[in-house]
């Protein structure tokens, strides 16, 4: 939606203006629900699902991290709907050139090149040229807990994080499913909206988004040529001698690009826990913290408490804190550090919540209580019980933002069309019909008991045969135990990524849990996905071959990805 549309005079709320927390005037009004511009009706794209969740598990370490599998977006065997003979191979170039044209005008796939293209070949050379550079810094996986270097750069840059209102998401699952979804809602509310995520699936750019669309490969390239020079001033300074790492950039790059947009307002998912996370930089006016487990223990410590104390660092002073809800002993973590800083509080289960779910065609109906009163009839085109949840909270999250109340509800057709449209990718995303395969990012226990109750209980599959690849620092034990009661066999893989668990390790580990009759290993990921469909397709009915089997890709953010780049789909 073009920035500016979609508002009328009398603010999201319908007949009285609105203001922001402090008293300012809101831009956008959306009292007119006739005022949306370019939306004629609800249900939008099917999304996927997140059995699971979003925390953190980037792998940025190889070298071409950039995109999660060879030759990057859209590169991938089969397509929706089938997959080729050779998972290996890619699709066939189209070498016809247009009369006239030279060989040199010709990109790497044999597509006429188009000069200042900012998704084409000479785009994307100077982007895999900037993650050659910035893959030489710590990756995600490792950090020094300071904000020292980061609020180095962002004053250097004249603080740009400052420049528009920020919301902030934090927690262990959830959190990239709830920043797309406040995303999503604050657009159709008739803002220009930044969202910051991470890790990516694809491709580096899905991380800054603008409009609810990633950046180019050209403007990643001229971000980061543009804060280059003051990220070398922050190393030549750091007094511990750490350079920035990655991340550290990254997000400096999202805050200006977000800045030079201008955004009116920015989503920002925390990376690694909270206080010590490079957005912490930015003082978000809504905190919102999703369901808070373990996982990243080596730097969150051993228990949950622990990483709630981490997390809590993202509520600041006079902010409203959203809570999903959480541990009893994680919640009193929570509401100590919102007392402490004089924050309001708004919860699950008792501010807001979901009242009905049903599951629909493509997702599910709900009716969901919000802080302004309740909102039904709300299709969400994901599936799952904590996708419900996680849209009540990003409700919650957007009423905060505008001040909503008692008596003071946002525009319902706007809520709805916000949900409609929302899109998830790698979030129990169906990627091929007959049979059935499913990508879910799911890379913990929580997320993968998240994806096992959602398999259960919307879809009717006779044989699931999940294939599974999974990191070496996360808990592949409890993600095999999730996963054991709902599929009928497993195959064993890994991914691209140096961190990926070795295959005869994660295949012990797997027949200690399934039993040797039902796993089996393969080494690469695109013959695994073939073999298992293979499995489904044996055990089919001839005479019916639609009868219900099912392939789940799943165990890792890095494996769903390079699932996606196989099945063609581009990144988002």
């Amino acid at each position: 939606m073009p920035r500016g549309e979609g508002g009328g005079p009398e603010g999201p709320f319908g007949a009285e203006e609105s203001e922001e927390p402090g008293g300012r005037p809101r831009r956008p009004d959306l009292a007119d629900p006739d005022s949306f511009a370019g939306v004629d009706e609800l249900g939008g794209p099917s999304g996927d699902d997140d059995g699971i969740d979003d925390s953190i598990e980037p792998d940025l370490d190889a070298p071409d991290a950039a995109y999660t599998v060879g030759g990057g977006a859209g590169g991938g065997i089969g397509g929706i709907g089938q997959l080729g003979d050779n998972l290996a191979l890619g699709p066939v170039p189209d070498l016809v050139a247009g009369e006239g044209a030279e060989l040199h005008e010709l990109d790497d796939e044999g597509v006429l090149e188009t000069p200042g293209d900012e998704h084409g070949p000479e785009a994307r050379r100077a982007l895999m040229a900037v993650e050659a550079e910035l893959n030489q810094r710590w990756p995600e996986t490792k950090i020094a807990p300071s904000l020292a270097r980061i609020q180095a750069l962002v004053t250097l840059l004249g603080e740009p994080q400052r420049g528009y209102p920020v919301l902030h998401v934090a927690g262990t699952n959830g959190k990239g499913s709830v920043t797309r979804m406040i995303d999503s809602l604050l657009t159709r509310m008739g803002l220009r909206v930044g969202r910051y995520t991470s890790p990516h699936l694809q491709l580096v750019t899905e991380r800054i988004a603008l409009d609810g669309q990633p950046i180019s490969a050209a403007r990643y390239a001229e971000l980061y040529d543009d804060i280059a020079p003051y990220v070398a001033m922050v190393d030549g300074a750091s007094e511990d001698g750490v350079p920035m790492s990655k991340f550290e950039v990254l997000t400096g790059m999202a805050f200006a690009a977000f800045s030079d947009a201008p955004v009116e307002a920015a989503v920002v998912e925390a990376g690694m826990g909270g206080a010590w996370d490079a957005t912490n930089v930015a003082d978000g006016q809504v905190a919102v913290i999703t369901p808070i487990g373990l996982d990243h223990t080596d730097y969150l410590g051993p228990a949950a408490v622990d990483a709630a104390r981490e997390k809590a660092g993202i509520i600041k002073p006079g902010s409203v804190a959203v809570l999903a809800e959480q541990d009893t002993d994680v919640l009193n973590v929570l509401l100590a550090r919102a007392v402490e800083v004089d924050a309001a509080v708004a919860r699950a289960g008792s501010e807001f919540g979901v009242l009905e779910r049903e599951v629909a065609v493509g997702g599910q109906m709900l009716k969901l209580q919000g802080l302004g009163g309740v909102y039904d009839e709300i299709f969400l085109p994901l599936h799952g019980a904590h996708q419900a949840a996680n849209a009540a909270l990003a409700l919650a999250a957007v009423e905060a933002f505008f001040g909503a109340g008692k008596d003071k509800q946002l525009v319902l057709e706007a809520v709805r069309e916000g949900f409609a449209e929302i899109t998830n990718p790698g979030r129990l995303e169906r990627v091929r019909a007959a049979p059935a395969v499913l990508i879910d990012a799911a890379h913990n226990p929580m997320g993968a008991r998240a994806l096992a109750t959602t398999v259960t209980e919307e879809f009717a599959f006779r044989r699931l045969v999940a294939v599974v690849g999974v990191l070496t620092d996360k808990d592949a034990r409890g993600i095999l135990e999730a996963l054991e009661p709902v599929v009928s066999d497993i195959v064993v893989t890994r991914n691209s990524s140096p961190r990926s668990m070795p295959v005869e390790e994660l295949a012990q580990l797997a027949v200690s849990v399934f039993g040797e009759e039902r796993v089996l290993a393969d080494q690469d990921l695109g013959t695994a996905i073939e073999t298992a469909i293979g499995l489904v397709e044996q055990s089919d009915d001839p005479e019916e071959p639609l009868s219900g089997g099912g392939v789940l890709v799943t165990g890792s953010v890095v494996t769903a990805g390079e699932a996606r780049t196989l099945f063609g789909k581009e990144p988002a």
